[in-house]
């Protein structure tokens, strides 16, 4: 018995090579993009390995768990690390980076967080760009959670390794991911001896053996299910048009905004000013003396499938996450998160006006 899911052909070169132009069209880059065979860690990490060298330094700027985790891989690579933090209700500007190079003339490596979905905030990564340029570091950008949900441009903002991921805007699965590479990011990478070599975590080696001859012979099997789904993402997205899949995005974060902010019960945006929330998430903050983690599993009691978390970590009991990205980037996502968000809210006995919650929602859709 055939089964669609399980009796696949092997997937070509030649296909696996049209997925990759796909992706490089949604980045509008010229770069070389390599497509890697699992969750974006895994070029995230790869890319740190191959880019950061023993005894250089490198500026972490962190605006979220994510930076905290980067700046942790950078040390294990032996670089001296200049953590540049932001409080996680705001972004980082790019006069604080230009600032931070300044100081440490040295800098060789920058790494930031485009969209940090856990917290709800977004960097100005264009303008950010154009102060690591002038500095002339290697430029490393987290776009897992940008990419399809905000203009993403690596090569017109001088990112030399941009990570994107398919499971959040693009509505794809978590198993695959891709990474453009610069010209100089490969020289970085072939000169440093630490880089990973006949690894899993190793670029060069999909550079050697993938890039260099062709694109003519992939350098192991590749997971099928996840390259088609990502295919089909990709297709998606063409379909609707890059603008508009941004566009609805961009939507739904201010209706979410907006309709917190009138919904009231206590509840207030966690990132402070609209300028810095990202449109993948939009992250709230709850009220005094609620613990986040019961007000989320009171609100999904009703409807288990709503975009709704509380924070993680230390953010647990203090942080709403309201992941309306992807197929959850609609009007009845927002709509139906904000209605339960204000029946658990009032179960509490706290006021709220959900009329003028999803009123304003709409509106600011």
């Amino acid at each position: 018995m055939t089964h669609p899911l399980l009796d696949l052909a092997p997937l070509t070169a030649a296909r696996f090579a049209a997925i990759e132009r796909r992706v490089a069209a949604l980045l509008d880059t010229g770069q070389d993009v390599v497509i890697m065979q699992g969750e974006a860690l895994l070029p995230l990490e790869g890319c740190i390995r191959g880019g950061a060298r023993r005894g250089s330094t490198a500026l972490n700027v962190v605006t979220g768990p994510y930076g905290q985790t980067f700046g942790n891989w950078l040390r294990a690579c032996g670089a001296r690390v200049v953590d540049l933090e932001v409080p996680f209700h705001s972004a980082v500007t790019a006069g604080a980076v230009a600032e931070a190079l300044a100081a440490a003339p040295e800098i060789d490596f920058v790494s930031l967080v485009h969209a940090e979905a856990a917290t709800g905030n977004t960097n100005p990564v264009a303008e950010i760009g154009e102060a690591v340029r002038a500095h002339g570091a290697l430029f490393m950008l987290d776009a897992v959670a940008s990419v399809g949900a905000e203009p993403l441009l690596p090569d017109a903002w001088g990112v030399d390794l941009c990570v994107i991921g398919a499971q959040k805007a693009m509505g794809g699965p978590a198993g695959v991911s891709a990474v453009s590479v610069s010209a100089r990011a490969w020289e970085r990478m072939a000169a440093n001896p630490d880089a990973p070599r006949g690894s899993y975590l190793s670029l060069l080696d999909w550079k050697e053996r993938w890039i260099d001859s062709g694109r003519k012979a992939l350098l192991h099997a590749p997971a099928q299910l996840e390259m088609l789904a990502l295919e089909a993402c990709l297709e998606r997205i063409e379909s609707e048009g890059p603008a508009a899949v941004m566009a609805r995005h961009a939507s739904a974060a201010a209706a979410t905004r907006a309709g917190a902010v009138a919904l009231g019960g206590g509840l207030s945006p966690y990132v402070h000013e609209a300028r810095d929330a990202a449109p993948v998430a939009t992250t709230l903050r709850a009220p005094e003396g609620v613990d986040a983690r019961d007000l989320v599993a009171a609100a999904l009691a009703a409807d288990p499938a709503l975009p709704l978390i509380a924070g993680g970590g230390a953010l647990a009991k203090e942080m709403i996450r309201v992941n309306h990205y992807g197929v959850d980037a609609t009007r009845g996502a927002v709509q139906s998160s904000l209605a339960a968000l204000g029946g658990a809210l009032a179960a509490q006995g706290r006021e709220v006006d959900l009329e003028g919650a999803l009123r304003a929602a709409g509106d600011a859709w």
